[in-house]
């Protein structure tokens, strides 16, 4: 049975959806090791418990990921998920990192891929993963506002880019949100990106709100896994996590005299 959850507005240009989402990233990557059955099981809590909003990359697992969504979703409408698909980077057989390809072309072959791979006929909300340098922005997006037109992506969102650069995207075609980290640690958008986002009625999609597990009030130096991206991660390293583990007992404090956990 699927309970009541608060639904809000993504932005002025975007969807209804939970205001709790569900990124399955580590269900295929970089944070070590995943159980597939433990994740399915998961993606299909969450639906069941009303989280409606499921984020995605193509390149997460080299496309396990989707793989992985599709079925969880086996025996549910369409209509019942939004998925937010992520694209644009590249991968080799090996699982290494080969950059960002955001040109018309491949986002059109990538975005063929994705619907392929999950089954489904329309992309919710479809974003570059990060700013390709070698395309400018507005290719980017005019050749994805004719997907939209064609009724293959419904949404455009953006990830991981400056206030200008959102600035150049609205304004060929209306963005729904841009997904980037916030945290407690981690605030520098707020300067000059959530100011833009608020004017231009863009709505945020936040990962990273523990600051990748930092701030979760159980992580520990001891504390290490295999493949786990976060072993090379700098907030995670030497002085760097001694500095930033002492911020989360300062946090605990806080969170003691509330009543709450640290997270």
């Amino acid at each position: 049975m699927t309970r009541t959850v608060t639904k809000r507005p993504l932005g002025k240009h975007g969807p209804m959806v939970s205001s709790i989402g569900l990124g399955a990233m580590g269900m295929s990557d970089l944070y070590g090791k995943a159980d597939r059955a433990e994740s399915v099981a998961t993606l299909r809590a969450a639906l069941d418990a009303g989280v409606n909003l499921i984020d995605t990359g193509d390149f997460y697992g080299s496309g396990h990921n989707e793989l992985l969504i599709r079925d969880a979703l086996t025996g549910r409408t369409r209509e019942s998920v939004v998925l937010s698909v992520k694209f644009g980077i590249l991968r080799d057989p090996a699982g290494g990192w080969g950059g960002t390809d955001n040109r018309p072309a491949a986002l059109k072959n990538f975005l063929a891929q994705s619907l392929q791979r999950l089954g489904v006929d329309y992309i919710d909300i479809h974003r570059p993963a990060r700013l390709d340098p070698n395309v400018p922005i507005g290719d980017t997006v005019g050749a994805m506002a004719d997907m939209v037109k064609a009724g293959y992506v419904r949404y455009i969102g953006l990830s991981e880019v400056s206030a200008q650069t959102i600035r150049k995207a609205h304004a060929i075609h209306p963005i729904s949100d841009l997904q980037i980290e916030y945290s407690l640690i981690s605030r520098g958008i707020e300067k000059n990106i959530l100011p833009t986002l608020r004017e231009l009625g863009i709505g945020l999609t936040t990962y990273g709100v523990l600051s990748r597990g930092l701030i979760s009030g159980h992580w520990s130096k001891a504390r290490e896994g295999d493949g786990d991206f976060r072993s090379i991660n700098p907030r995670f390293q030497g002085e760097n996590l001694d500095k930033n583990l002492q911020l989360v007992e300062k946090l605990r404090e806080q969170a003691r005299a509330k009543g709450v956990t640290v997270a």
